[in-house]
């Protein structure tokens, strides 16, 4: 089998693995991912912890000791989910300390309840940090409006930061804002800022699932032809808005301080459509410096058939834009279409932490012990 893993991080794709559970961290199937199939990463979400903490898993003793102790359910979803992210940084350590802090990094999200408060989700990020207690965090915090702010404070306190739920070219350019932002309050506070990382994830499934249904109505021979394009350009045209970023005069003041470029990340890289081939948001999306965080099932078909063909995203850009003005032509507003996703991608989170909260407090009230 040819290894189409190794060239693609050859390529400077850091392949990260889009999922986390106990069950996985005890099997050692973590560490053989990292072992056999380049996976230098892991990112979780709140429907991630709701699958596996609901799945049960692993989780019994845990929740038996959390029964016993009477703690609210908020603070035993934190207690566990916590766990878990400690214990495959732990697992990751020696990755992370091979590249400098780069990569062996694991993500774990705000509270998506706290989306639209700055403040909280400051407070949020502060207390994950000290809570899972690991060089190798990284705090996801959503790119709302009032996420721009709380991603600069945080990652101005020397916090690594993930931003996540990013669907548009002008959110992006704001999180980027945002992280250089964050570099200039932790160099003026004396930070080291060599010690400081981040990612931007870019969502990519998600903008073809919206734009080819509204396409499929129009059912256009121009709309047919239109299909399963957008996303991929999208996503190119981050690149390109981050290759401008980062080699600014303003960027060049922070890399002298031994600052650290923001890395694009490639999210929702599963594809939902069948028509599609299962690795094009893997086989197209191949550029230096990114990352690529894939569900486990598109790790496997990357390995098994994907085609990685050196940098597919470089000199693209034309074309990009050219895909992306097709689908305004036909009244597809590309505005409100990221806008939508961005609303819909904090109420799914919000859905699945709410869930998770649910199955946990069913569990807690099962193994609560008898009084008496």
């Amino acid at each position: 089998m040819t290894d189409a893993l190794k060239r693609l991080s050859d390529e400077g794709v850091a392949i990260w693995l889009d999922d986390l559970s106990r069950k996985r961290i005890t099997s050692g199937n973590l560490a053989e991912l990292l072992d056999q199939s380049h996976v230098v990463g892991v990112t979780t979400n709140p429907s991630i912890f709701q699958k596996a903490i609901s799945g049960g898993d692993g989780y019994e003793t845990q929740l038996t000791d959390l029964a016993a102790r009477k703690v609210t359910v908020e603070e035993a979803v934190r207690m566990i989910t916590t766990a878990d992210v400690r214990d495959a940084a732990d697992i990751l350590r020696p990755v992370f300390d091979a590249t400098q802090g780069q990569d062996g990094r694991v993500s774990i999200e705000v509270d998506p309840r706290l989306a639209h408060n700055t403040t909280a989700t400051i407070a949020e990020a502060k207390q994950l940090a000290w809570l899972v207690d690991r060089p190798n965090t990284l705090i996801k915090i959503p790119a709302t409006k009032a996420g721009l702010p709380a991603i600069a404070e945080t990652i101005g306190r020397g916090i690594s930061v993930n931003v996540t739920l990013i669907f548009s070219l002008e959110r992006y350019r704001e999180v980027m804002d945002a992280y250089l932002t964050g570099l200039e309050k932790a160099k003026a506070a004396g930070l080291d800022l060599s010690t400081i990382h981040s990612v931007a994830s870019f969502f990519v499934s998600r903008v073809d699932t919206e734009i080819d249904k509204r396409l499929d109505a129009l059912g256009t021979p121009e709309a047919k032809e239109a299909r399963g394009k957008a996303a991929l350009a999208n996503a190119r045209l981050a690149y390109e808005a981050y290759e401008e970023v980062f080699s600014s005069d303003r960027w060049a003041a922070l890399d002298r301080a031994q600052a650290n470029k923001q890395r694009p990340l490639w999210a929702s890289t599963g594809v939902k459509d069948p028509a599609y081939k299962d690795t094009l948001y893997v086989d197209e999306l191949v550029a230096p410096n990114t990352v690529n965080t894939m569900p486990e099932a598109t790790l496997e078909a990357t390995a098994d058939h994907g085609q990685i063909t050196g940098d597919t995203v470089r000199g693209t850009y034309d074309q990009a834009r050219a895909d992306l003005e097709a689908v305004e032509k036909l009244g597809i507003s590309y505005d409100e279409v990221v806008q939508l996703l961005e609303d819909e991608g904090v109420e799914k989170f919000e859905a699945s932490w709410n869930d998770l909260l649910k199955s946990t407090e069913a569990e807690l009230k099962r193994l609560a012990p008898s009084e008496g």
